[in-house]
């Protein structure tokens, strides 16, 4: 999701943060490695002016995961973060939902050029003829809700409080759409909310039993989860921050409720899950080599934040091509949390990154995007 701290007012909290190092941390990897490369990036982010209290990176390769973690998970005490710690996904919660679309498609229930109009017609009129496809990959023109007034008067008024899918789509429901319908991409928190009501409607089920049905059960993710009036998280988790220049890290884990995210965000999931997610969807866990072939057609988008190196828009999945190779995934922005996900064509192999702050920018950003590149090339071997 977008614009996360804008409504944050930094507030002192008791504790300072010391980047200590790191207590109970995994055997190095071996010096001048791919490996060893990947952990020093990681440190260098969470050492940097306005990095991460933590940081972890998992790389999947050859049926064996590797951890490499720097920082601390809290703040507060010492202990870096865990591959079991639970943790708010944000906008990779979009892959998911895009998983239980074209498994939908797979079955015959659903088409990606069905309309909106015609599969959920309560929906404004003016939004009628944009497709399944165009919601997927973000060429939908739909309004993003989390550039509404709307939305920033309740994170402000009421940052905890639940709403509605329903309610999430009336921050917009007057608004037009901003271009015409395939004409272009624009990122829009807007379009999986839409794909996690056409999901309910067609089914007659509700999207957190589609999301165990169709991908939590066959994945075997027993540790992920789609909290929307719960707001905190099982433990053992990862605590999400906001750090400000000159001021201790402020706790944000639970400030805002996941339910204005829904579909588009609100899934709590664990590095570990994060990454055996990732390799089930690009290895046909949940769909057919057809549906696939369609979800890797690929427009000119970026990912928000964007990946590391060159990325394309496919649907709700982004390629990205580094100095090493292409893989395929989604990132993620929340108060507290930014993350990325991404495997090899085949599902073989994956890579997760997670910062516990929300999505930086600028140098902070480029360093990010580095690092990831830096695990591309460890994940691949080049």
């Amino acid at each position: 999701m977008r614009r996360p701290a804008r409504w944050i007012t930094p507030a002192c909290i008791a504790s300072t943060l010391l980047l200590l190092p790191t207590a109970g941390q995994a055997a190095k990897p071996a010096a001048g490695s791919a490996d060893a490369a990947v952990q020093r990036g990681l440190e260098w982010l969470v050492a940097a002016r306005g990095g991460p209290p933590g940081a972890i990176a998992t790389l999947h390769r050859d049926g064996r995961t590797t951890v490499l973690r720097a920082g601390r998970a809290d703040a507060r005490r010492p202990g870096a973060p865990r591959a079991s710690d639970h943790m708010r996904i944000a906008s990779i919660a979009k892959a998911f939902s895009g998983a239980v679309a074209l498994h939908l498609v797979q079955e015959g229930q659903l088409g990606l050029d069905d309309t909106i109009g015609a599969r959920l017609p309560s929906l404004p009129a003016a939004w009628a003829a944009v497709t399944i496809r165009q919601l997927l990959n973000h060429t939908s023109g739909l309004p993003d809700y989390t550039r509404s007034d709307a939305f920033a008067e309740q994170a402000a008024r009421n940052p905890r409080g639940y709403v509605p899918p329903t309610g999430i789509i009336d921050w917009v429901r007057r608004d037009g759409l901003v271009f015409r319908p395939g004409s272009r991409y624009e990122y829009s928190n807007t379009d999986n909310i839409v794909v996690g009501l056409i999901a309910e409607a067609v089914t007659g089920r509700s999207y957190p039993v589609l999301l165990d049905e169709i991908v939590f059960g066959p994945a075997g993710l027993r540790e992920t989860s789609f909290p929307t009036r719960t707001l905190s998280l099982p433990a053992p988790f990862l605590h999400g921050y906001v750090v400000q220049p000159r001021s201790p890290p402020q706790d944000v884990t639970s400030f805002l409720s996941p339910s204005g995210a829904w579909a588009s965000g609100a899934i709590v999931s664990t590095p570990s899950e994060l990454g055996r997610f990732i390799r089930n969807d690009l290895g046909l866990t949940f769909f057919g080599a057809e549906q696939q072939r369609e979800q890797l057609r690929f427009v000119r988008g970026s990912s928000s934040p964007p990946g590391p190196g060159a990325n394309a828009a496919g649907l709700a999945i982004f390629r990205y091509t580094t100095r090493c190779g292409t893989v395929y995934g989604h990132t993620g922005n929340f108060p507290g949390y930014v993350q990325w996900a991404a495997a090899s064509a085949d599902g073989s192999r994956s890579v997760t990154t997670s910062l516990n702050i929300p999505a930086p920018r600028g140098a902070l950003l480029r360093r990010l995007r580095a690092v990831q590149t830096t695990a591309v090339c460890a994940l691949l071997g080049r």
